[in-house]
């Protein structure tokens, strides 16, 4: 059975920085891309990186130049890097790993910007 905890939410300063961790319970070498996703309330859920085949990394042009997506293979965990927060990146992020045709997906952890 395939788990992912993340972990890592947090209330911080704008302008500060927080990495969130998205820990899976098998080999993330079964997963083709791995993704953080947000949603903050009365919004929908929006990408803000993937990461495919370990190396292919997407950004939407909110985040790009202050979030990184990567993944440490030993540990089976990918991580978002975050800077330069902004009050509105507060949102639960969650990740979602796709195996095949099969999404699975996170608990979801707060991170909360104030200004």
């Amino acid at each position: 059975q395939v788990q992912l905890v993340e972990s890592g939410g947090d209330l911080v300063q704008a302008g500060g920085s927080l990495r969130l961790s998205c820990a899976a319970s098998v080999s993330i070498f079964r997963f083709k891309t791995v993704t953080w996703y947000r949603q903050a309330p009365g919004n929908q859920r929006e990408l803000v990186a993937s990461l495919t085949y370990g190396t292919i990394e997407n950004y939407p042009d909110s985040v790009k130049g202050r979030f990184t997506i990567s993944r440490d293979n030993p540990k089976n965990t990918v991580y978002l890097q975050m800077h330069s927060l902004k009050p509105e990146d507060t949102a639960v992020y969650y990740c979602a790993a796709d195996q095949g045709s099969t999404r699975y997906w996170g608990q979801g952890t707060q991170v909360t910007v104030s200004s």
